[in-house]
Protein backbone atom coordinates (compact mmCIF):
# COMPACT_ATOMS: atom_id res chain seq x y z
CA UNK A 1 0.00 0.00 0.00
CA UNK A 2 2.63 2.58 0.93
CA UNK A 3 4.68 1.94 -2.24
CA UNK A 4 1.71 2.17 -4.47
CA UNK A 5 1.30 5.52 -2.60
CA UNK A 6 4.22 6.48 -3.28
CA UNK A 7 4.42 5.81 -6.96
CA UNK A 8 1.34 8.13 -7.26
CA UNK A 9 2.81 10.72 -5.55
CA UNK A 10 3.26 13.92 -7.42
CA UNK A 11 7.11 15.08 -7.70
CA UNK A 12 7.63 18.82 -8.70
CA UNK A 13 10.83 20.41 -10.32
CA UNK A 14 12.63 22.63 -8.34
CA UNK A 15 13.13 25.85 -10.30
CA UNK A 16 15.73 28.47 -9.47
CA UNK A 17 16.53 31.47 -11.70
CA UNK A 18 19.05 33.37 -10.79
CA UNK A 19 21.22 36.43 -12.62
CA UNK A 20 23.60 34.07 -14.60
CA UNK A 21 21.95 30.61 -14.85
CA UNK A 22 19.05 28.48 -14.43
CA UNK A 23 18.86 25.48 -12.13
CA UNK A 24 16.17 22.66 -11.77
CA UNK A 25 16.12 19.81 -9.36
CA UNK A 26 13.57 17.16 -8.81
CA UNK A 27 13.16 14.15 -6.43
CA UNK A 28 11.48 11.02 -6.38
CA UNK A 29 8.52 10.18 -4.98
CA UNK A 30 10.04 8.96 -1.65
CA UNK A 31 12.47 12.28 -1.80
CA UNK A 32 15.25 10.30 -0.94
CA UNK A 33 17.19 10.49 -4.08
CA UNK A 34 17.64 13.51 -6.94
CA UNK A 35 15.95 11.96 -10.14
CA UNK A 36 17.69 14.78 -12.09
CA UNK A 37 19.25 18.06 -11.87
CA UNK A 38 20.33 20.67 -14.54
CA UNK A 39 21.93 23.85 -14.75
CA UNK A 40 22.00 26.08 -17.77
CA UNK A 41 24.25 29.61 -17.84
CA UNK A 42 21.88 32.36 -19.38
CA UNK A 43 23.56 35.10 -21.86
CA UNK A 44 25.38 38.05 -19.81
CA UNK A 45 22.12 40.92 -19.07
CA UNK A 46 23.38 43.93 -21.29
CA UNK A 47 20.13 45.90 -20.46
CA UNK A 48 18.04 43.62 -22.61
CA UNK A 49 14.16 44.59 -22.85
CA UNK A 50 12.57 42.39 -20.53
CA UNK A 51 10.61 40.72 -23.20
CA UNK A 52 13.89 40.07 -24.07
CA UNK A 53 15.55 38.81 -21.05
CA UNK A 54 12.24 36.26 -20.39
CA UNK A 55 12.76 34.49 -24.14
CA UNK A 56 16.13 33.97 -22.99
CA UNK A 57 14.97 32.50 -19.44
CA UNK A 58 12.37 30.00 -21.61
CA UNK A 59 15.21 29.20 -23.94
CA UNK A 60 17.11 28.11 -20.68
CA UNK A 61 14.14 26.10 -19.04
CA UNK A 62 13.75 24.36 -22.40
CA UNK A 63 17.00 23.47 -23.02
CA UNK A 64 18.04 22.28 -19.25
CA UNK A 65 15.14 19.83 -19.73
CA UNK A 66 15.78 18.76 -22.60
CA UNK A 67 17.08 15.20 -22.78
CA UNK A 68 16.99 14.65 -19.12
CA UNK A 69 14.73 12.66 -16.65
CA UNK A 70 12.54 15.31 -15.53
CA UNK A 71 8.93 13.70 -15.16
CA UNK A 72 6.07 15.86 -15.33
CA UNK A 73 5.63 19.63 -15.71
CA UNK A 74 5.04 20.80 -12.13
CA UNK A 75 6.96 23.39 -11.27
CA UNK A 76 7.84 25.39 -7.90
CA UNK A 77 9.32 28.76 -9.01
CA UNK A 78 10.98 30.99 -6.60
CA UNK A 79 11.01 35.24 -5.53
CA UNK A 80 14.44 35.96 -4.92
CA UNK A 81 16.15 39.20 -4.25
CA UNK A 82 15.06 41.03 -7.69
CA UNK A 83 11.75 40.42 -6.60
CA UNK A 84 11.56 40.11 -3.40
CA UNK A 85 11.33 43.08 -0.45
CA UNK A 86 12.47 41.71 3.07
CA UNK A 87 12.84 43.50 6.34
CA UNK A 88 12.15 42.39 9.71
CA UNK A 89 9.73 44.50 11.35
CA UNK A 90 8.66 44.87 15.23
CA UNK A 91 5.06 45.81 15.28
CA UNK A 92 2.62 46.21 18.24
CA UNK A 93 1.55 42.94 19.81
CA UNK A 94 -1.87 41.57 18.00
CA UNK A 95 -3.00 38.07 16.62
CA UNK A 96 -4.74 36.33 13.49
CA UNK A 97 -6.42 39.35 11.12
CA UNK A 98 -5.14 41.92 13.41
CA UNK A 99 -1.80 41.52 13.23
CA UNK A 100 -1.92 41.16 9.60
CA UNK A 101 -3.48 44.40 9.48
CA UNK A 102 -0.94 46.11 11.23
CA UNK A 103 1.79 44.35 9.46
CA UNK A 104 0.30 45.82 6.19
CA UNK A 105 0.03 49.24 7.99
CA UNK A 106 3.75 49.24 8.84
CA UNK A 107 4.92 48.04 5.36
CA UNK A 108 2.84 50.40 3.25
CA UNK A 109 5.35 53.19 4.53
CA UNK A 110 8.50 51.03 3.67
CA UNK A 111 7.46 49.04 0.58
CA UNK A 112 9.60 50.68 -2.74
CA UNK A 113 6.23 49.85 -4.80
CA UNK A 114 2.50 50.62 -3.91
CA UNK A 115 1.02 48.42 -1.13
CA UNK A 116 -2.27 48.02 -3.68
CA UNK A 117 -0.12 46.64 -6.14
CA UNK A 118 1.83 44.26 -3.30
CA UNK A 119 1.67 40.75 -2.13
CA UNK A 120 2.29 40.97 1.43
CA UNK A 121 3.47 37.99 3.30
CA UNK A 122 5.15 37.61 7.06
CA UNK A 123 6.86 35.19 9.26
CA UNK A 124 5.85 35.65 13.05
CA UNK A 125 9.47 35.28 15.00
CA UNK A 126 9.33 36.28 18.83
CA UNK A 127 8.25 38.82 21.54
CA UNK A 128 11.00 40.98 21.67
CA UNK A 129 11.58 43.90 24.53
CA UNK A 130 11.91 47.34 23.26
CA UNK A 131 12.36 50.16 25.79
CA UNK A 132 9.27 49.57 28.33
CA UNK A 133 7.12 47.57 25.68
CA UNK A 134 6.85 44.52 24.28
CA UNK A 135 6.12 44.09 20.74
CA UNK A 136 6.26 41.47 17.95
CA UNK A 137 9.22 41.00 15.26
CA UNK A 138 8.12 39.84 11.94
CA UNK A 139 9.90 39.21 8.81
CA UNK A 140 8.10 41.09 6.05
CA UNK A 141 8.11 39.31 2.67
CA UNK A 142 6.69 41.65 0.23
CA UNK A 143 6.84 41.09 -3.80
CA UNK A 144 5.56 43.62 -6.79
CA UNK A 145 2.05 41.84 -8.20
CA UNK A 146 3.66 42.57 -11.90
CA UNK A 147 6.92 41.08 -11.34
CA UNK A 148 4.86 37.73 -10.09
CA UNK A 149 3.08 37.90 -13.02
CA UNK A 150 6.15 38.23 -15.08
CA UNK A 151 7.29 34.65 -13.61
CA UNK A 152 4.07 33.30 -14.52
CA UNK A 153 4.56 34.15 -18.16
CA UNK A 154 7.69 32.64 -18.44
CA UNK A 155 6.05 29.58 -16.93
CA UNK A 156 3.27 29.83 -19.44
CA UNK A 157 6.11 30.32 -22.28
CA UNK A 158 8.14 27.11 -21.09
CA UNK A 159 4.96 25.36 -21.01
CA UNK A 160 5.68 24.42 -17.44
CA UNK A 161 2.62 24.39 -14.26
CA UNK A 162 3.59 26.40 -11.86
CA UNK A 163 2.15 24.61 -8.59
CA UNK A 164 3.25 26.95 -6.30
CA UNK A 165 5.65 30.23 -6.00
CA UNK A 166 7.79 29.86 -3.20
CA UNK A 167 10.50 32.76 -1.59
CA UNK A 168 14.26 31.95 -1.67
CA UNK A 169 14.43 32.70 2.18
CA UNK A 170 12.19 29.75 3.05
CA UNK A 171 13.72 27.43 0.04
CA UNK A 172 16.57 27.20 1.64
CA UNK A 173 16.33 26.88 4.86
CA UNK A 174 13.61 24.02 4.09
CA UNK A 175 17.11 21.81 2.05
CA UNK A 176 18.88 22.17 5.33
CA UNK A 177 16.07 21.74 7.79
CA UNK A 178 15.88 18.45 6.17
CA UNK A 179 18.92 17.44 7.24
CA UNK A 180 18.10 18.01 11.25
CA UNK A 181 17.98 14.12 12.90
CA UNK A 182 18.99 15.14 16.57
CA UNK A 183 16.35 17.29 19.11
CA UNK A 184 19.61 20.04 19.29
CA UNK A 185 18.94 20.39 15.96
CA UNK A 186 16.09 21.63 16.23
CA UNK A 187 17.34 24.34 19.07
CA UNK A 188 20.07 25.42 17.75
CA UNK A 189 20.78 29.02 16.24
CA UNK A 190 23.05 28.85 12.35
CA UNK A 191 23.43 31.88 10.49
CA UNK A 192 22.77 30.68 6.57
CA UNK A 193 24.88 32.48 4.04
CA UNK A 194 23.83 31.56 0.59
CA UNK A 195 26.08 33.97 -1.39
CA UNK A 196 25.23 34.20 -5.26
CA UNK A 197 26.17 35.75 -8.49
CA UNK A 198 24.33 39.19 -7.38
CA UNK A 199 23.61 38.86 -3.77
CA UNK A 200 23.97 37.42 -0.49
CA UNK A 201 21.47 35.80 1.27
CA UNK A 202 21.41 36.00 5.33
CA UNK A 203 19.26 34.04 7.14
CA UNK A 204 19.77 32.99 10.80
CA UNK A 205 17.48 30.43 11.78
CA UNK A 206 16.38 28.50 15.54
CA UNK A 207 15.80 24.88 14.12
CA UNK A 208 13.07 25.21 11.30
CA UNK A 209 11.87 28.50 12.23
CA UNK A 210 13.31 31.63 10.43
CA UNK A 211 14.60 34.47 13.20
CA UNK A 212 16.37 36.88 10.55
CA UNK A 213 16.37 37.78 7.11
CA UNK A 214 18.29 40.14 4.86
CA UNK A 215 19.67 40.26 1.18
CA UNK A 216 23.22 41.93 0.89
CA UNK A 217 24.73 43.48 -2.14
CA UNK A 218 27.27 41.13 -2.51
CA UNK A 219 28.00 38.52 -4.47
CA UNK A 220 30.20 37.19 -7.51
CA UNK A 221 29.18 39.77 -9.89
CA UNK A 222 31.10 42.40 -7.42
CA UNK A 223 34.13 39.91 -6.83
CA UNK A 224 34.37 39.38 -10.52
CA UNK A 225 34.26 43.47 -11.41
CA UNK A 226 37.48 44.13 -8.09
CA UNK A 227 39.02 41.59 -10.28
CA UNK A 228 38.71 42.52 -13.77
CA UNK A 229 39.77 46.23 -12.52
CA UNK A 230 42.41 45.15 -10.45
CA UNK A 231 44.26 42.70 -12.95
CA UNK A 232 43.16 45.20 -16.26
CA UNK A 233 41.11 42.16 -18.19
CA UNK A 234 37.64 41.81 -19.30
CA UNK A 235 35.24 40.51 -16.80
CA UNK A 236 34.89 37.17 -19.09
CA UNK A 237 38.26 37.03 -18.33
CA UNK A 238 38.21 37.70 -14.83
CA UNK A 239 35.31 35.52 -13.64
CA UNK A 240 37.14 32.60 -15.71
CA UNK A 241 40.26 33.22 -13.39
CA UNK A 242 38.52 33.57 -10.16
CA UNK A 243 36.22 30.42 -10.40
CA UNK A 244 39.36 28.25 -11.84
CA UNK A 245 41.58 29.06 -9.12
CA UNK A 246 38.38 28.46 -6.62
CA UNK A 247 37.60 25.60 -7.37
CA UNK A 248 41.53 23.89 -7.47
CA UNK A 249 43.11 22.13 -4.41
CA UNK A 250 45.45 24.82 -2.34
CA UNK A 251 48.31 23.17 -3.35
CA UNK A 252 47.58 23.08 -7.20
CA UNK A 253 47.09 26.73 -7.63
CA UNK A 254 49.12 29.07 -8.81
CA UNK A 255 50.37 31.04 -5.82
CA UNK A 256 51.06 34.65 -7.93
CA UNK A 257 47.55 34.37 -9.51
CA UNK A 258 46.05 33.63 -5.58
CA UNK A 259 47.38 36.32 -4.47
CA UNK A 260 46.43 38.85 -7.12
CA UNK A 261 42.67 37.58 -6.73
CA UNK A 262 42.85 37.81 -2.79
CA UNK A 263 44.46 41.55 -3.42
CA UNK A 264 41.35 42.56 -5.86
CA UNK A 265 38.70 40.89 -3.73
CA UNK A 266 39.87 42.22 -0.28
CA UNK A 267 37.83 45.15 -0.18
CA UNK A 268 34.62 43.07 -1.44
CA UNK A 269 34.88 40.24 1.28
CA UNK A 270 35.50 43.15 3.91
CA UNK A 271 32.42 44.69 3.28
CA UNK A 272 30.66 41.34 3.43
CA UNK A 273 32.30 40.84 6.57
CA UNK A 274 31.43 43.82 8.18
CA UNK A 275 27.36 43.34 6.46
CA UNK A 276 27.63 39.69 8.34
CA UNK A 277 28.29 41.31 11.77
CA UNK A 278 26.20 43.86 11.73
CA UNK A 279 23.13 40.90 10.97
CA UNK A 280 24.99 39.05 14.17
CA UNK A 281 24.47 42.26 16.27
CA UNK A 282 21.16 42.81 15.24
CA UNK A 283 20.07 39.29 16.42
CA UNK A 284 21.51 39.18 19.74
CA UNK A 285 20.16 43.03 20.55
CA UNK A 286 16.98 42.14 19.52
CA UNK A 287 16.22 38.30 20.89
CA UNK A 288 18.84 38.60 23.29
CA UNK A 289 19.95 35.38 23.29
CA UNK A 290 23.04 33.44 22.49
CA UNK A 291 24.52 33.91 19.53
CA UNK A 292 24.47 31.32 16.31
CA UNK A 293 26.42 28.24 16.72
CA UNK A 294 27.87 27.97 12.96
CA UNK A 295 27.69 29.96 9.41
CA UNK A 296 26.93 27.30 6.95
CA UNK A 297 27.49 28.79 3.39
CA UNK A 298 25.91 28.04 0.34
CA UNK A 299 25.43 29.45 -2.87
CA UNK A 300 27.75 29.03 -6.23
CA UNK A 301 29.92 31.31 -4.85
CA UNK A 302 31.08 29.47 -1.48
CA UNK A 303 33.87 27.58 -1.86
CA UNK A 304 36.61 26.50 0.50
CA UNK A 305 38.59 29.46 0.34
CA UNK A 306 35.93 31.97 1.47
CA UNK A 307 35.36 29.85 4.17
CA UNK A 308 38.73 29.81 5.17
CA UNK A 309 38.75 33.43 4.69
CA UNK A 310 35.67 34.39 6.95
CA UNK A 311 36.13 31.83 9.78
CA UNK A 312 39.36 33.69 10.72
CA UNK A 313 37.79 36.98 11.11
CA UNK A 314 33.69 36.03 12.01
CA UNK A 315 35.05 34.35 15.44
CA UNK A 316 32.09 31.68 14.53
CA UNK A 317 32.68 28.19 13.33
CA UNK A 318 32.07 28.27 9.47
CA UNK A 319 31.38 24.81 7.42
CA UNK A 320 31.02 24.45 3.88
CA UNK A 321 27.08 23.45 3.29
CA UNK A 322 25.91 20.18 1.37
CA UNK A 323 22.31 20.78 0.45
CA UNK A 324 21.97 17.05 -1.02
CA UNK A 325 24.29 15.43 1.74
CA UNK A 326 21.69 13.11 2.87
CA UNK A 327 20.37 12.32 -0.42
CA UNK A 328 21.05 9.39 -3.57
CA UNK A 329 22.50 11.86 -6.13
CA UNK A 330 23.91 12.42 -9.54
CA UNK A 331 24.79 15.56 -10.38
CA UNK A 332 26.64 17.89 -12.67
CA UNK A 333 30.00 19.29 -12.41
CA UNK A 334 30.34 22.22 -9.98
CA UNK A 335 30.04 23.73 -6.89
CA UNK A 336 27.22 21.56 -4.86
CA UNK A 337 25.87 24.39 -2.53
CA UNK A 338 24.64 26.06 -5.95
CA UNK A 339 21.47 23.60 -5.65
CA UNK A 340 20.00 24.49 -2.42
CA UNK A 341 17.62 26.93 -3.33
CA UNK A 342 16.70 24.58 -6.09
CA UNK A 343 16.78 21.71 -3.74
CA UNK A 344 14.33 23.79 -0.88
CA UNK A 345 11.81 24.55 -3.64
CA UNK A 346 11.47 21.30 -4.46
CA UNK A 347 11.20 19.68 -1.18
CA UNK A 348 7.99 22.12 -0.64
CA UNK A 349 4.63 20.12 0.31
CA UNK A 350 2.20 21.02 -2.46
CA UNK A 351 -1.19 20.07 -1.77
Amino acid sequence: MASAWLKRRRTLIGVDIGSRSVKLLQFDAARSRVIAAARWDLPPQNGQAPAERDAQIVEALGRAREGRPFKGRGVVFCLGAGNLFVQNLRVAQAAGADLANVVRHEAAGRLPFASDEAEIRFLETADVRQGDSVRREVILLACHRPALERLLGIAEQAQLTPLAVDVEPAALLRCYAKQFRRDDDHQRQVMFVNVGASNTTVLIARGADPMFVKYLDVGGRQLDEAVAKHLRMSLADAAALRRHNGDRRADQRDPEVTRSIAEASRPVLDHLLRELSLCLRYFSVTFRGQPPSQVVFGGGEANPSLIQWVQGRLDLPCELGDPLRVYEKSLPPGRIGQWDVAAGLALKEVK
